[in-house]
């Protein structure tokens, strides 16, 4: 058994981590236990890698983490330009060591490296990248994975999550690599000493605040608005970046949650720190009810998305979507870019095509080009790239994804939780200023456009059999279509492996038109064990749409079983 042998190895070597001796010692004849972290190595892949924190291939240690920078650095060698890396990490458990390790070895292959002096988010490592014209950038994050992961992210030269194929050069390499020997190394003092290890310098990061602060729909208005606001970092990199342009901005009333307000990658006020779900959100919530404020936002760890909740004509406050923030930052920028005369020519948005049909009806209101591409904010940046390259990047208005990511400007290429939180700030404080509520304005958006319901249901399959049971549910999706979902005809299915048919690459996402207009999509997640299913539907009001979702969602169970 292969995974035994390398258990021994690792039991024999001399591990400079004792923390990983101990827990090697500690499962010393529990087979399923050194199966669990040797058996497969974690693979990576456009999303770098991700795992459990510990021991083994199939977690996230040191010796993973040079194995996996040693394959970059062989194909940074392989690139020509700068042969310079940027650097960044956000809050969790080892993230400053696993970002000094991968310096450290890309310094012992003679690659430059630019690494931040302290915790910063996804966008501040998108943006160095392409600031310091790096070959490449990685960002030591698990998102907002619970706080047992990390994880190590990968940029291309362009700040955008790297392709396919670089990351299937990169993984070729990394296997070659003997995980415990085959990383080059030397001391991160040594390479400082040699110039081959920089902090990102103080014009950097205020160039990223300048960009940020560019796409402004109304400047100046923030300062005599009054907005009240409760905010929380989640324990996580959002904290310096985000105050600084708020208060920037004219942001003053700004109410911290103080259980949430430092680094600490234990998360210990929620488990799964995702603004995405009720529990993260609660202590703002509750600190929000206290002080009256009109809005309550949240960060997630790496800070590159967003959530919030608004307050309610009745002192309530309600958790917005992801969806129906994308919906309510398009109109507010696109109403307020025509009133201030600062719209482009030809204006363009772009989203996941999971993401709600509301922002297409939207887009076609104002005269805005809408397009949708795959799930992942890669492709959002790729269309940035392609307005560049024609010389049209300022037609780009905003892109985002129902799962909290924005963007509104082409300064990065990832979605930037800095620059939403500006922007809902500044939304919210416009409608403030005229004596309106975000509340308002998403009804009355409802009201023009009709009552669109988006959710999403996750089905997960966890262990090392989760995969494949993955895999089997979507092929037999696709030998045997569904002819109904919960009594509504399927007139129309997308499948986009199919990309004569798309226009688009290949992606595993089956899209289900249902007869009267409602959609179902299935699509496996790209980093976790997880099939999602997105239910969209449209009614007269909420309770038809709601009534609608639970139909389908019923007829979905046995099929996701």
């Amino acid at each position: 058994m292969m995974y035994m042998d390398d258990y021994k190895r690792w039991l024999a070597a001399d591990l400079e981590d004792a923390a990983l001796t101990a827990e090697l010692q500690a499962i010393e004849g529990q087979e399923e236990e050194i199966k669990d972290r040797f058996a497969v190595a974690l693979k990576f892949g456009t999303a770098g890698l991700r795992g459990v924190l510990g021991a083994g291939t199939n977690r996230m240690n040191i010796y993973v983490v040079r194995q996996a920078t040693q394959g970059l650095a062989n194909w940074v060698k392989t690139q020509g330009g700068n042969q310079l890396v940027a650097v960044s990490y956000d809050s969790r458990i080892n993230a400053d060591v696993f970002a000094k390790e991968t310096a450290r070895v890309l310094a012992a292959n003679g690659i430059k490296v630019r690494i931040y002096d302290a915790l910063m988010p996804v966008p501040a490592l998108s943006f160095a990248t392409r600031f310091y014209g790096a070959n490449a950038g990685v960002m030591i994050t698990a998102s907002h994975n619970p706080a047992k992961y990390n994880g190590y992210k990968a940029y291309g030269p362009d700040g955008c999550q790297m392709t396919d194929d670089a990351a299937a050069v990169v993984y070729a390499e990394i296997q070659n690599t003997d995980i415990l020997t085959g990383a080059k190394l030397i001391s991160f003092e040594e390479g400082v000493a040699q110039g081959l290890i920089e902090y990102v310098g103080d014009e950097c990061k205020e160039a990223l605040y300048d960009a940020i602060k560019a796409c402004s729909v109304r400047p100046g208005l923030c300062k005599t608005a009054g907005l009240k606001l409760v905010y929380s970092p989640l324990n996580g990199s959002g904290l310096v970046p985000v105050m600084r342009i708020l208060r920037d901005i004219g942001i003053d009333d700004i109410t911290i949650v103080p259980e949430q307000q430092y680094p600490d990658g234990n998360f210990p006020t929620c488990p799964y720190p995702n603004p995405e779900i009720f529990e993260a959100l609660r202590l703002g919530l509750e600190l929000a009810k206290k002080t009256g404020a009109d809005l309550m936002l949240a960060t997630d760890p790496d800070a590159d998305r967003v959530g919030i909740a608004m307050k309610c004509p009745d002192g309530s406050y309600e958790l917005v979507s992801g969806n129906e923030v994308g919906v309510l930052l398009l109109d507010y920028i696109c109403e307020g870019r025509i009133e201030k005369g600062t719209m482009p020519k030809n204006p363009v948005a772009v989203k996941s095509l999971v993401s709600t049909p509301l922002a297409d009806a939207v887009a076609a209101n104002y005269g805005v080009e809408m397009r949708n591409v795959l799930t992942g904010f890669k492709w959002i940046g790729d269309q940035i790239a392609r307005l560049e390259a024609a010389g049209e990047v300022e037609r780009f208005i905003l892109g985002f994804e129902e799962s909290y990511g924005y963007l509104a400007g082409p300064y990065v290429r990832d979605k930037d939780a800095i620059i939403g939180s500006m922007l809902i700030c500044e939304m919210a404080a416009y409608y403030r200023s005229i004596g309106s509520s975000v509340k308002e304005r998403l009804e009355a958006i409802y009201a023009k456009y009709g009552r669109y319901l988006n959710k999403v249901d996750s089905f997960e399959f966890p262990g090392l059999s989760g995969m494949d049971k993955m895999a089997g549910i979507m092929s037999d999706l696709r030998k045997n279509p569904p002819a109904e979902i919960g009594g509504y005809k399927v007139v129309k299915v997308t499948d986009y492996q199919k990309t004569e048919e798309t226009g688009l690459p290949a992606a595993n996402v089956l899209v289900y038109g249902l007869d009267g207009g409602a959609t179902v999509i299935a699509r496996p997640s790209g980093t976790e064990p997880k099939i999602k299913i997105y239910y969209t539907t449209l009614g007269k009001d909420l309770a038809e749409a709601e009534a609608q979702k639970n139909v389908l969602a019923e007829a979905m169970k046995p099929i996701l079983a």
